[in-house]
């Protein structure tokens, strides 16, 4: 046996995404960044937001379009990540719970989730949060009936304190 030394052969990466519009298959604007999706377009959103974006902020949950632990903003109505296809949302405008605060900030959701200590377990918060931007986008001053159609799922039934930052953060609105 001799020693010469072995030598490894360094692979070259494979990128996440497609590095440019020439590879291009599905167009993707994430969080006000461009993506270009060159895999099976059929893949849900959130299998490319989670195992190739690696913002894992929408949780997988039901796989059924009902818990809510995947909600994204695509064009600022909230989403099941988990049941809408790349291929549906080229050119279309998706926010993930990563995107939707400032870089050195919190959204105003965010900060009344802390004060009313809305967060059980966190799992889906950030389907909660994400649900709760796109009622305050449309409704503004919710009531408790517009509150209702959050459909969201909290197994740590956290739900009075969501309410309670949701009508924090619109009552902050008009302030």
């Amino acid at each position: 046996m001799t020693d010469t030394p072995t030598r490894r052969i360094k692979s070259k990466p494979v990128p996440l995404a497609a590095a440019s519009s020439l590879e291009k298959t599905v167009p993707l604007r994430i969080n006000g960044k461009q993506y270009f999706h060159n895999g099976d377009p059929n893949l849900p959103l959130l299998w490319f937001l989670r195992d190739v974006l690696r913002l894992t902020g929408a949780k997988y949950g039901c796989d059924s379009n009902t818990c809510g632990a995947c909600m994204v903003l695509i064009d600022g109505k909230a989403q099941h990540a988990c049941a809408i296809a790349v291929k549906d949302l080229a050119r279309r405008e998706i926010v993930t719970i990563e995107g939707l605060a400032g870089k050195n900030a919190l959204h105003p959701l965010q900060e009344s989730w802390i004060a009313e200590d809305a967060i059980g377990c966190g799992y889906c918060q950030p389907g909660q949060i994400i649900a709760a931007a796109a009622l305050l986008k449309r409704k503004p001053d919710p009531g408790d009936a517009d509150i209702d159609t959050i459909t969201n799922l909290c197994r740590c039934g956290t739900y009075p304190r969501i309410r309670a930052a949701i009508m924090r953060t619109a009552a902050g609105k008009k302030a």
